[in-house]
């Protein structure tokens, strides 16, 4: 690869290379503030490369390897090259990290304690996170949640947020002009784009915290609240992992202590502003 670079995101490092200068340099600005992971032996490898010798140059096309990668994924265009870096990342993630119990989740921390957020795409947890994280709290992940095998704490991997369609304004009005990354139109899932993580989210992304509240939100409804019970939770997050049967009696073990150690509830909201007051009842109610 003739353009790349090294990046550190909590726990895990990830070498990137790409045949085309643009998605590198985008990279570049965004996680300009994350430690430099050069001269480290990299956890993963992230490639970006043409299809074909030709689209390197006319219409230029990205397939996305490395050391894990899906041989049918479809190739991306040349202008969502920084979309098909994050993607790559989170393939190599989902496909080969054994340290951790993986959840397709979103997490931020406060007073020390952790909201782990999880649910099926659209469910408003990512955006959630995002403004929760301006909001007081610190914003620990928004692709993955980190939970450690042996002490069950929620390791930090605060990663690019990607917000999606209507999240995109909603979070824009709350962030500084510079932490937003391009708009990227038309992708696979509607438009896209990226949000940095606040400061203190990168600085403190090897200090985990424990869990104390699992939610499932879901954005569109009119506000309703219920427990959600130990079996539910369990079932739901084995959905929600990416790992967990690779991972055998560990993840088993961790997984259980997970559910039976921590409350969890459902919760619909209409607009951020009810969910904000939900979360704070929760929160403050002992959660």
């Amino acid at each position: 690869m003739m353009h790349g670079l090294t990046l550190r995101i909590g726990p895990a490092t990830f070498r990137i290379g790409s045949a085309w200068r643009t998605p590198i340099e985008a990279l570049a600005r965004l996680y300009a503030a994350y430690p430099d992971g050069g001269g480290t032996v990299a956890d993963f490898t992230v490639r970006l490369q043409p299809t074909s010798t030709l689209r390197r140059w006319v219409r230029p096309s990205i397939f996305i390897t490395g050391d894990h990668g899906l041989a049918d994924a479809a190739p991306m265009s040349l202008a969502q090259g920084l979309l098909a870096a994050e993607m790559g990342m989170n393939l190599q993630m989902a496909l080969g990290w054994r340290r951790h119990l993986l959840l397709h989740a979103s997490s931020v921390e406060k007073d020390g304690r952790a909201l782990v957020m999880t649910g099926e795409s659209g469910s408003g947890k990512s955006t959630l996170a995002a403004l929760l994280g301006e909001r007081g709290w610190r914003l620990m992940g928004d692709e993955f949640a980190l939970l450690d095998l042996d002490n069950g704490a929620i390791l930090p991997f605060p990663r690019l947020v990607s917000l999606k369609n209507q999240a995109i304004g909603v979070v824009a009005d709350a962030v500084t002009p510079d932490r937003m990354g391009p708009l990227l139109r038309a992708t696979a899932k509607g438009d896209i784009r990226h949000m940095v993580p606040r400061a203190d989210a990168v600085a403190r992304m090897s200090e985990g915290a424990m869990p104390a509240l699992l939610l499932f939100p879901r954005f569109g409804h009119e506000a309703a609240l219920r427990p959600v019970g130990q079996g539910e939770a369990f079932m739901r997050l084995t959905q929600a992992s990416t790992n967990y049967v690779a991972l055998g009696g560990p993840g088993f073990a961790a997984l259980t202590r997970f559910v039976t150690g921590v409350p969890a509830c459902a919760i619909d909201f209409p607009t951020g502003e009810v969910a904000f007051e939900m979360v704070d009842h929760l929160w403050e109610g002992g959660a």
